[in-house]
């Protein structure tokens, strides 16, 4: 099948918006239950207009990402920062969904991983014995 070079320059974006994260996947590997999930994605404007996040949503409540409300100008960065709570004991695999006017990606998904393990009882129960103190003799 051949392509005639119209069709090819119809499907590349002609200027606009355009994002580019440093990383679109970040692991938290091993974590302590109730630590501090959270991290954030930095991206640029690699486009010749500003670039406009109109959305971020995460795939539970769990994962709550916050996002700049102003346009980036092109060239410019920006980051968005990734929350998750950390109470849940097991596997992360989480997505957030970004929607903006990006000519290459007007919707991208970035996702954060890891294993949240549970946290040490607070009643003692999972403390070491404590060694027995010798006390003074009274003789």
């Amino acid at each position: 099948m051949m392509f005639s070079a119209g069709s090819i320059a119809q499907e590349a974006p002609i200027g606009g918006a355009e994002i580019e994260f440093e990383k679109e996947v970040h692991d938290f590997g091993k974590m302590k239950q109730h630590g501090d999930a959270s991290t954030v994605f930095a991206f640029k404007n690699t486009g010749t207009e500003p670039l406009i996040i109109s959305n971020a949503k995460g795939s539970c409540g769990c994962t709550v990402p916050t996002w700049p409300r102003e346009p980036i100008a092109p060239g410019e960065s920006g980051e968005i920062k990734v929350k998750y709570d950390s109470k849940r004991v097991g596997p992360i695999n989480k997505s957030v969904t970004i929607t903006s006017n990006a000519g290459n990606s007007k919707s991208k998904v970035i996702r954060i991983k890891g294993n949240i393990e549970a946290a040490p009882k607070t009643d003692g129960s999972a403390m070491p014995a404590k060694e027995p103190t010798m006390a003074p003799s009274a003789n």
